[in-house]
């Protein structure tokens, strides 16, 4: 009795990974931003709405995801960078709140469809951070898939924008700065990997934090950064891509023909929210700009909602002041993780 599921279980794992693997291997040649990501939640929506088979994906492994991404996002923290902005710290704190609040008003407009929540719009809309709103999302109530479908909209919108923005407004030029920077693997790198999870996933149960797994991964990966035989380790690719594929499954497999539906009905409001974003943080540059006296292309580059890897590589192309951009790009991703458990719990609970 026991042989047929498990045949049908494994036909069902084999078509869901040569669907996986296809779209991420497309995504990945057409240059698509987190090909991996939107390779694992194409692949696992064709699935589910294709075939009609389930596959069970065990629960441990979106928490893996979460922590690493959490990782991911406390390797990019130095504490050096940050230091280095001196006097400047005030604006740049008012400025990120500012921008971030607004953004988050502005998803509110994705509420005029129906059974789009708070916390979903909010989410959805909150300027940077794609792939922490991703991770965190479902755990704080909002839908995950709107919120992927959305969030990375934006980050395509601002990678097509940006180079015609830089050569046009700036009248700078670019060269090759759309492509992100590669860690390469080293022992230390996966050394550092595991432990920053291992730790983080303690850490966030033993704290109590919200999201433990981002959160706690986080924490762990700036804390490991201080120590020495770590200051100059990146998290390897492959490890990034793990995070960044099971995450997208994950959110592909819960994809229903109503639920793509309703999204697809969504993306005009999606695109008018995100040219609000968008025109919002380029004024913020130019505020920015006036009250630290960097160039109006750092500005703008500083406070693009999206896109860091793209950013900080067009930064450096352009010969900009790549040490303010990452602090402020940094800063503005630190306190949209932090904020969020802490909005979507007061979302939920003004909701109920």
């Amino acid at each position: 009795m026991s042989a047929r599921p498990t045949r049908e279980s494994a036909v069902s794992w084999i078509i869901l990974a040569t669907l996986v693997a296809g779209v991420s291997i497309l995504l990945t040649i057409a240059g698509f931003p987190s090909a991996l990501l939107f390779g694992g939640l194409l692949g696992g929506l064709v699935f589910a709405l294709a075939t009609g088979r389930t596959v069970a994906v065990p629960g441990w492994t979106f928490t893996i995801a979460q922590a690493i991404i959490g990782v991911t996002v406390g390797a990019s923290v130095d504490l050096d960078v940050l230091a280095d902005l001196g006097s400047d710290w005030p604006a740049v704190i008012v400025i990120s709140v500012v921008t971030l609040l607004l953004s988050v008003l502005a998803g509110q407009l994705l509420r005029l469809h129906r059974g789009v929540t708070p916390v979903t719009a909010s989410f959805a809309s909150v300027a940077g951070g794609a792939s922490g709103m991703t991770a965190v999302a479902h755990d704080l109530g909002a839908d995950d898939r709107v919120v992927t479908v959305i969030q990375y909209l934006r980050v395509l919108v601002v990678l097509l924008a940006m180079p015609a923005a830089v050569s046009m407004v700036f009248d700078a030029d670019t060269g090759t700065a759309a492509g992100a920077v590669s860690p390469v693997t080293t022992t230390a790198g996966v050394v550092y990997s595991v432990l920053a999870v291992g730790l983080g996933l303690v850490a966030g149960r033993v704290l109590h934090l919200p999201s433990p797994a981002v959160l706690g991964a986080l924490l762990a990966s700036v804390a490991l950064g201080a120590v020495p035989v770590f200051a100059d380790v990146d998290v390897p690719v492959w490890v990034q891509a793990v995070g960044f594929l099971l995450i997208g499954l994950q959110v592909g497999l819960r994809f229903t023909l109503d639920s793509l539906k309703a999204i697809g009905r969504m993306l005009p409001t999606a695109l008018l929210v995100i040219a609000i974003i968008i025109g919002t943080c380029a004024a913020f540059g130019v505020l920015l700009a006036e009250l630290t006296g960097v160039s109006e292309l750092d500005a703008y580059l500083a406070t693009t909602p999206g896109g860091l890897y793209a950013v900080l590589a067009t930064s450096a192309d352009t010969g900009g002041n790549v040490t303010f951009v990452t602090a402020v790009q940094i800063i503005r991703l630190l306190l949209v993780l932090l904020a969020a458990p802490l909005l979507g719990q007061w979302l939920t609970r003004r909701e109920r």
